[in-house]
């Protein structure tokens, strides 16, 4: 199922171009946006919640056109955004009812179920507080709250785990993962915190100046049949590195003596071996790892 589908859309404000020609079908359980500051990650999301105008493509999610049925998307998505836009007078629970009320929601089934996702994200005790009086981990979880309180297809968390410390991030983290896991909706995670969405998220989309940079499926990449080999050499290099890039197979040099390989499974090391006997040629260190999000992240900027 096409979760979001981006064809050619641009945004534009005045003379300035924000976001440039993007296409992508995306389609997992869990999606990562990432990009710098600047990227148009934040104009992206205000574009897909119809909030800014399209200037040039379309866009659908869930198979809705983002202009057209803009109102019946809003119904099924919920939208956790970076900065606060909580009432500080008004008690969580009263908030997290008329969030569940504007969404659509009837005055009683808003308020029960208003208790019902304060307490699952670990806010039962403190309901009836006013959101003022909340601390910065607290008022997060609250604009969880507000979010998923009317039962979203679609959640979109903009910097969900933005300044907490390390056991409200896992708290987050642990309530992500059970969201996704109960194949009830698909969540779109904004953040430039890659540690967040390598945890999370079977796909990601990198954005830079506006234009999609790269697009994989992480969990695909993951489950592929091949192998990231280093290895690290002493001795003379002549033709070495000939010898490797004669294999077929993508090899980069990280610096002198050190070789990073990408080769199937079922590749043969003795090959890599004998090229390296013949040189009499040390190798010091041979290990294998699977790239990481902040491998690809950096490549994409290099694009």
């Amino acid at each position: 199922m096409e979760i979001i589908e981006l064809s050619g859309l641009g945004v534009r404000f005045g003379k300035r171009e924000i976001l440039s020609d993007l296409r992508a079908t995306l389609s997992s359980r869990s999606i990562g946006l990432l990009g710098p500051n600047g990227a148009g990650k934040s104009t992206l999301i205000q574009a897909l919640l119809g909030f800014c105008p399209i200037s040039s493509g379309t866009a659908s999610i869930l198979g809705l056109d983002v202009m057209r049925d803009r109102n019946r998307i809003r119904s099924l998505i919920g939208y956790m955004p970076e900065n606060d836009a909580l009432i500080a007078n008004m008690t969580a629970v009263s908030m997290v009812r008329m969030m569940g009320e504007l969404s659509g929601m009837h005055a009683k089934a808003a308020l029960e179920r208003a208790h019902e996702v304060l307490f699952y994200v670990g806010l039962g005790e403190a309901r009836y507080r006013e959101l003022g009086t909340y601390s910065l981990g607290m008022r997060q979880l609250a604009k969880l709250a507000q979010a998923i309180v009317h039962g979203p297809k679609l959640l979109i968390l903009d910097e969900p785990t933005n300044g907490l410390d390390p056991p409200a991030r896992q708290r987050m983290i642990r309530l992500i993962h059970e969201m996704i896991d109960s194949q009830k909706m698909h969540v779109v995670i904004c953040s430039h915190l890659l540690a967040d969405v390598e945890e999370t998220c079977e796909e990601v989309l990198i954005l830079k100046n506006g234009r999609i940079v790269h697009h994989s499926n992480l969990a695909e990449e993951r489950l592929a049949n091949k192998r990231f080999v280093e290895i690290e050499t002493f001795g003379d290099l002549q033709g070495f590195d000939e010898q490797l890039t004669g294999l077929g197979y993508p090899c980069t040099v990280d610096v002198k003596g050190r070789f990073k390989l990408e080769l199937p499974a079922d590749f043969d090391m003795r090959r890599i071996y004998g090229f390296a006997a013949e040189r009499d040629l040390q190798l010091r260190r041979v290990s294998y790892r699977q790239d990481t999000l902040e491998e690809i992240f950096l490549k994409a900027m290099e694009t």
